[in-house]
């Protein structure tokens, strides 16, 4: 491990605690050939460009008992994932788009282009294809709305079985997925330029997979002997150090170069990523100490919280209460620029 990125994952374990690590980064390379979505990667941009490391538990800690990896490409109207996953046993009984598709095995893509952990994006893929795409205005922990009947309009996806589907007789290899998103429909406004050329976004994969059981030699998800079904396994890219995807946060870093598939480039998550989460931790507490105490905190220490450096850098930051709750403001150390967290989380970047 390069020394630079040695000392950012100390950092990221110091301020955040627990068992959250440094967000895995990805690079996603320019293309102009031709991409067909037919679940296979056949064409020679996709033999070009490396998976993302092997899927991890999402706490971080234990090793998945399947594989599963992903590569990204893009051109200049379309983003592109290609997901492989081992799986034995193939199967699904969604077919229904916009249902509940984690209730099968399944693969997933969040997104959030702006990385204000607010107004991103959900797709859900299970093996039959059935695909439910969801528009989250805030994170789950906010109370907001989801709204499930939003349309990624020009969506395109393609599974391929290496075996057979919904067959108990016999051992599948897994399954892979193939899909295309416009970059149309992730813009926030009819005039939005939002083709995100040397620029990155917050990305997340996970893969949802169920003990199953057979009645009638049909797939269901396995019930133990209280007659409940057995908990989930969240396998994902980045682990998030806690069993939840919705911490926009905590997701992975994709950098989508200009370079073309089989080029290098390189990409170094900025520094003001830091003091973004330093905001992230006394959001936190502060809704932490309002639970306790029905206050919002007026000062840090009441945060328990006195360290105001980052990497030995002064920080300068303030508490500010309101009748509807706080912003915290932090001035970084790295750019000079005042980040400013609200009492719902989202982050304000005054700029230049």
């Amino acid at each position: 491990m390069h020394k630079g990125l040695s000392i950012l994952l100390i950092f990221f374990i110091a301020i955040v605690g627990s068992a959250q690590t440094l967000p895995k980064t990805y690079t996603a390379y320019h293309i102009t050939e031709s991409i067909i979505i037919d679940g296979v990667a056949s064409e020679e941009s996709w033999k070009k460009v490396k998976p993302t490391d092997l899927f991890i538990d999402i706490e971080g800690n234990k090793v998945p008992k399947y594989n599963t990896s992903v590569k990204m490409l893009w051109d200049d109207t379309h983003v592109y994932f290609f997901a492989e996953m081992e799986e034995p046993h193939v199967w699904g009984n969604l077919k229904q788009k916009d249902t509940i598709i984690f209730h099968n095995n399944d693969f997933e893509i969040f997104i959030d282009p702006d990385n204000d952990t607010h107004n991103y994006y959900e797709f859900e893929i299970n093996a039959l294809n059935t695909l439910w795409d969801l528009f989250i205005t805030k994170p789950y922990r906010e109370g907001s709305p989801v709204l499930n009947d939003w349309d990624a309009n020009g969506f395109k996806s393609s599974v391929k079985v290496h075996g057979t589907i919904n067959n108990a007789n016999d051992t599948d290899k897994g399954w892979s997925i193939e899909i295309a998103i416009p970059f149309d429909a992730f813009k926030t406004s009819y005039f939005h330029k939002n083709v995100p050329k040397d620029q990155f976004w917050r990305v997340n994969f996970s893969r949802v997979n169920w003990n199953f059981q057979l009645q009638n030699n049909k797939y269901s998800r396995k019930e133990n002997d209280k007659g409940k079904i057995e908990h989930e396994y969240n396998w994902v890219w980045s682990p998030m150090g806690v069993i939840n995807m919705h911490r926009p946060e905590d997701w992975g870093y994709v950098y989508f170069s200009s370079k073309k598939a089989g080029e290098e480039d390189k990409f170094k998550i900025p520094e003001d990523e830091k003091v973004k989460q330093i905001l992230y931790r006394l959001y936190r507490k502060q809704k932490e100490y309002h639970k306790k105490n029905n206050r919002w905190a007026t000062k840090f220490s009441e945060l328990s919280d006195d360290d105001s450096k980052i990497e030995g850098n002064r920080v300068i930051r303030t508490i500010e209460n309101h009748q509807t709750g706080f912003n915290i403001t932090v001035i970084s150390p790295f750019t000079k620029r005042l980040f400013i967290i609200r009492e719902d989380g989202r982050i304000i970047q005054k700029l230049d």
